[in-house]
């Protein structure tokens, strides 16, 4: 049913070729315009319902006291190395012009002020936080409104005024803050730029076609366009969250690219045995497209599924990532194959390696004499397998111990989010937050802000600051703010560590579980601890107690679909088995990287962080659909070697060996699109970069071209092994070869045959 709809889809498209062409034109046309009219701006709110930092944010919003809004701070100091603001009239005067300015800027409800605490002399409890103690750095801390009520503009009317005052003035001047973390474009741009030429470089390899290499390239563009639009407009309805775009666009691109690969290979082919490009066309997108289709659903339910977390950003920042994915599904099935169309027979011309990839001649000989064409094209591949079937129980061990090796690491993992101390030198955001930790030290980079409702108990808050200043990991606490209206009292505390530092997160967590409780008793009183450093910490324990439920669906689900395609009960369990070793080892060597260092010059990492909270959960639920993606594509050939065969040793080394440049050429181009993006300057896209590229490369090698045929050659028959009575439950897979004989790697069917 699927395999018809898709010939007609595919073989209209390429009759029609211009009419595609020219509808996604429109399409992208729109979506751009759309964009632009309707779209906003990402937005992060790390916060979930039912955690207690949110709780204090509701409690803060409650108050009015503008604490709940957005913040930036603006740090100077003297341009003069041996200079203070106490002995030097000129810098103390440039600062009060400053702090002048700054408020002036549209939105901003008021800025601290350390002239003010100049003025003051050495009084440390009125300089507490605003004027470092030798007198040398001075931070203006300014307020905004929410960030409903703000944009990109607010940011860069600040940075505008920082560019003008440093000309103007004898300070040194840095910025930072939320304001930055929300509103500064996300990376991207360079990376999308260094992974396409990446991947047009291994197209070109791969087919020796300029014109075979640019229709993927030229495809994944129309997508990454519509989507990342149709992202924008998402953006101007929901707060889409900053990773989104970049992850979207990472995803995309790979899976666009890798898609086209697929259908690519497979028009050829059919080109080779005489079809008519447009029937060719048709025909690819029938065979090819199935297992495209299946994989692109695969990845979006999966990812659909973090939802279960209960994080709002995360569901929606998933929405928004399948939204690109289901569009380069799209794209696949209807514009690559009216590329297709209007290239005509042109993509039948090959280079030497090109011609690698086609393993079928024209006519029925080329049926019967199917393997021997394919030994003489994947003679390399062909010899290797057959190793390996000759040796599986060293192969499957010493790979399996490879893998095992690769995810102890996973032991040590730490969720957090990397704060600016993690930027690059080259960014006033790290250079701003240096500046602070070395004047105050550096938990007045990540300050808590415990909100305290004192209701029934009006010396509950003497008490409350008292313990919260008394405890270990507190290095100082503001005065406390208390609103007339309400009675809500907001004591801004900071610890004496970094906001990523483990010790931050127990801190949060003894002020909740000890210090807070003993200083309110059992009175109607209530406490919560609230600010960013709090709110990452809860999602980080959120997503890690939900992620072992998340991965048990997830595996659960990736059995059953195996199950249903390919009729077995083993198959479907040694897959679960491998994608787990082969994730688990990515998320050992990310530990390995951010956690501990190891190579972290080699992806420009300024020095070792967290592993941000919600990537791992991410990323398991993006690599479960592209392993998947490998799965099918090769174990379908294996299958249908093996239905047609009855040699399960042949039908893996034949089925391998048939898949594995397919395999090689669309795992290079996806590990070349992410690692690209590892480069980058923010951490958590260099997470996403080097976790999917390092996944999809163990996947594509150790497991599918070691494990596999290992455990396959030592499980025998009984990989196909189904009870006869689950097999009469089970209704026909979707994309398995028991529906049709002509897979996306399968035999090539004859002309008017299929």
């Amino acid at each position: 049913m699927l395999s018809k709809a898709l010939l007609r889809l595919g073989a209209s498209a390429a009759r029609h070729p211009w009419r595609v062409i020219a509808a996604w034109l429109v399409a992208a046309t729109l979506a751009v315009l759309a964009a632009v009219a309707f779209g906003g701006r990402t937005a992060d709110s790390m916060t979930a319902p039912g955690l207690d930092s949110q709780r204090a944010a509701q409690l803060i919003e409650r108050a009015g006291t503008g604490q709940e809004g957005m913040t930036a701070q603006v740090v100077v100091s003297p341009l003069d190395e041996n200079a203070t603001f106490f002995d030097s009239g000129s810098a103390r005067t440039a600062l009060t012009r400053l702090q002048t300015e700054v408020r002036r800027l549209p939105h901003v409800l008021g800025t601290s002020d350390p002239a003010g605490a100049l003025d003051a002399g050495g009084d440390t409890t009125v300089r507490r936080g605003l004027v470092s103690a030798d007198g040398r750095i001075a931070v203006v801390r300014v307020q905004y409104p929410d960030q409903s009520r703000l944009s990109a503009e607010d940011l860069d009317a600040l940075v505008d005024l920082g560019d003008r005052l440093r000309a103007e003035l004898p300070l040194r001047i840095e910025m930072g803050g939320n304001l930055f973390y929300a509103f500064s474009d996300p990376d991207g741009g360079v990376s999308e730029l260094i992974g396409l030429l990446a991947a047009a470089a291994i197209l070109f390899l791969a087919f020796g076609s300029l014109v075979a290499a640019a229709l993927p390239i030229g495809m994944a563009v129309f997508g990454l366009t519509v989507g990342v639009a149709t992202m924008t407009v998402l953006a101007g309805v929901t707060d889409v969250p900053a990773f989104a775009p970049v992850l979207g666009s990472m995803v995309g691109l790979g899976v666009g690219i890798d898609y086209a690969l697929f259908v690519l290979a497979r028009h050829r082919e059919y080109l080779a045995c005489g079809l008519d490009p447009r029937a060719a066309a048709g025909r690819a997108v029938a065979t090819a497209g199935r297992p495209v289709v299946f994989a692109g659903g695969t990845v979006v339910v999966s990812i659909l599924g973090l939802a279960v977390a209960d994080v709002p950003f995360m569901t929606v920042g998933g929405v928004a990532v399948s939204i690109v994915v289901l569009i380069m599904v799209l794209a696949s099935v209807t514009l690559l194959p009216a590329f297709l169309g209007a290239a005509g027979p042109r993509l039948a011309r090959a280079g030497r390696i090109g011609r690698a990839l086609q393993t079928r001649k024209p006519g029925r000989l080329a049926r019967r004499q199917a393997p021997a064409a394919g030994a003489a094209h994947a003679a390399g591949w062909r010899r290797w397998i057959g190793h390996v079937g000759r040796h599986p129980v060293p192969y499957a061990v010493g790979a399996a111990a490879l893998l095992l090796t690769a995810t102890l690491p996973v032991l040590g993992l730490r969720v957090g989010l990397p704060d600016d101390g993690s930027l690059p030198q080259s960014r006033t955001e790290r250079r701003a937050y240096d500046l602070v930790a070395e004047g105050f030290g550096p938990g007045t980079n990540g300050p808590l802000v415990i909100a305290a409702d004192p209701t029934g108990d009006p010396g509950v808050l003497d008490r409350l600051v008292g313990a919260v200043a008394a405890d270990p990991g507190i290095a100082s606490v503001a005065p406390t703010h208390i609103d007339r209206a309400t009675g809500i009292a907001t004591l801004v505390v900071f610890p004496t560590t970094s906001p990523q530092d483990r010790a931050t997160a127990d801190t949060i967590a003894r002020l909740r579980t000890d210090v807070l409780p003993t200083a309110i008793g059992h009175g109607p009183a209530r406490a919560h601890v609230g600010g960013a450093a709090a709110s990452l910490s809860d999602v980080g324990r959120r997503t890690s107690q939900r992620l072992p439920g998340f991965v048990a669906a997830v595996l659960a689900m990736s059995f059953l679909l195996l199950m249903l395609v390919f009729r077995s009960i083993l198959v479907p369990l040694k897959a679960v088995l491998l994608n787990l070793l082969s994730i688990g080892a990515s998320y050992g060597i990310m530990v390995a990287v951010f956690q501990w260092g190891w190579g972290d010059t080699l992806i420009g990492l300024e020095a070792t962080v967290p592993i941000v909270s919600f990537i791992p959960m991410f990323l398991f639920a993006i690599l479960f659909g592209l392993s998947m993606d490998y799965e099918v594509f090769l174990l379908s050939r294996v299958r249908e070697e093996y239905l047609r065969t009855g040699d399960n040793a042949t039908a893996i080394v034949e089925g391998v060996s048939r898949t594995a440049r397919i395999i090689t050429s669309a795992a290079l181009i996806m590990v070349a699109v992410f690692l690209s993006f590892a480069v980058a300057d923010d951490p958590s896209t260099k997470m996403f970069g080097l976790g999917l590229a390092t996944a999809i490369l163990i996947d594509a090698t150790v497991v599918r071209m070691v494990l596999v045929p290992a455990t396959m050659t030592l499980l025998g028959r009984a990989n196909w092994w189904l009870p006869k009575w689950l097999d009469r439950l089970l209704p026909r897979g979707p994309v398995g070869t028991d529906d049709t004989r002509a897979e996306s790697t399968g035999a090539a069917p004859l002309p008017g045959r299929g």
